[in-house]
């Protein structure tokens, strides 16, 4: 990179640009570097040099130029392709197109891609708990009526970021992000003209793109905002690192720079804002064996990984298993998967081989990509493993500890 800066090696070059293509783009080189170079943001800016030459670089990379142009820059033709995905995926077709063996017939990418989108639909968890006993919602009543008691929280009001991939195919993780949120004495709007964040253009390079989507979103939560300062919330590592990365990217903006200082420093994870307060605590009842995997996003690019531990924490008796490896990328980054997938195939066998030594039946993780890879690689090696977010756990938690009917009383 620092070669091509100089102008010592152009960026045409094929060594240059088969290393940068290589690269994951985790981060994870950021906490170890004793120079603290922010490796991510000349990543993006080497792959900013590739992206202008992106329509000589194969097939693949033209598709992808064409649809982060054509389709994710514009919010009503985006939502119309996650509106058909939905029913595609919920149609059963990737399941069923998967197991004939025509998929994989017709190409092993294709034949991944459809399980990233069969993955996204989630399996329910709730066949794997019991219902807590009316004992033990009574006990959890009493002290959730304690709680208050004692630390009374006043409401405040917070910004969801839905997220593109976040509304279109995970709005059950967006839904129960908001119900507890609000059963923790939080206000939650979400503005329906937010737009993507940006990230899948600035990891391809796209910055151009990248800023376009980043001013958009600006101006929209500045609107949304009652009092200055509102805290914006995400439950998306790569959506997160993104947000928080505003301030670069338009720090040479002369009308946005500041406005995106600000907006970056109100940036939170679900499990940075439950952490301001106690968090209550659900129910028990969750019988099989947890583990939790750090998205690379949310622990490099945030610096949030434990924010997610805490959600978790707040569930009672949860038999919770460490993850070997939990702080290595599973292989997903982005669209990285479809681009590179013998590279990204074997990243997550790593991942896989470690999640099966754990016995866990359930992961939680804090991304939708990491939810997708790990549960298309789960769906493909035949593994009965269920992935979700760790606030549907704490969600489900609470539901069973009867706090929402108490709230709705």
């Amino acid at each position: 990179m620092r070669a091509v800066g100089e102008g010592r090696l152009r960026s045409e070059s094929p060594a240059f640009e088969r290393h940068i293509d290589r690269c994951l783009g985790c981060r994870a080189c950021e906490q170890v570097c004793p120079a603290g170079v922010e490796y991510g943001q000349l990543l993006e800016a080497a792959r900013g040099e590739l992206f202008q030459s992106a329509a000589n670089r194969g097939f693949n990379y033209g598709l992808l130029r064409l649809v982060l142009r054509h389709v994710w820059l514009h919010p009503a033709r985006l939502k119309f392709a996650f509106a058909m995905s939905r029913i595609f995926r919920d149609s059963g077709l990737p399941r069923l197109l998967r197991r004939s063996g025509i998929a994989k017939l017709l190409s092993p990418r294709f034949d991944f891609a459809l399980a990233l989108l069969a993955s996204s639909s989630g399996k329910s968890f709730k066949k794997t708990s019991t219902q807590a006993s009316p004992e033990a919602r009574s006990e959890e009543a009493k002290n959730h009526t304690a709680a208050s008691n004692l630390e009374p929280d006043l409401p405040a009001q917070v910004l969801l970021f839905t997220g593109c991939v976040g509304a279109g195919l995970f709005s059950r993780v967006n839904d129960a992000t908001t119900r507890v949120l609000q059963a923790n004495s939080f206000v939650v709007q979400a503005s329906s003209e937010q737009v993507c964040c940006g990230a899948l253009h600035a990891h391809a390079g796209d910055l151009e793109g990248a800023r376009l989507l980043a001013r958009r979103n600006i101006a929209t939560f500045e609107a949304g905002e009652t009092t200055p300062g509102v805290p914006v919330i995400t439950n998306a590592g790569g959506c997160g690192a993104m947000l928080v990365s505003y301030a670069h990217l338009l720090a040479d903006d002369e009308v946005f720079a500041e406005r995106a200082r600000k907006f970056s420093a109100r940036v939170r994870d679900v499990g940075q804002q439950l952490k301001t307060r106690k968090i209550k605590r659900g129910a028990g009842g969750i019988d099989e064996p947890v583990t939790y995997d750090s998205s690379c996003h949310l622990l490099y690019g945030q610096h949030a990984g434990e924010a997610s531990l805490k959600i978790i924490a707040a569930i009672p008796d949860l038999k919770l298993a460490r993850l070997e490896g939990s702080e290595r990328c599973c292989g997903g980054a982005g669209i990285y998967n479809l681009l590179e997938p013998d590279l990204s195939h074997g990243v997550l066998d790593e991942k896989l081989s470690e999640i099966k030594k754990t016995g866990a039946k359930l992961l939680a993780t804090g991304n939708p990509g990491c939810q997708m890879q790990i549960g298309a690689g789960a769906m493909i090696s035949g593994m009965d493993l269920i992935v979700c977010h760790p606030v549907e756990l704490l969600d489900e938690s609470y539901r069973r500890a009867g706090l929402y009917e108490r709230r709705n009383e």
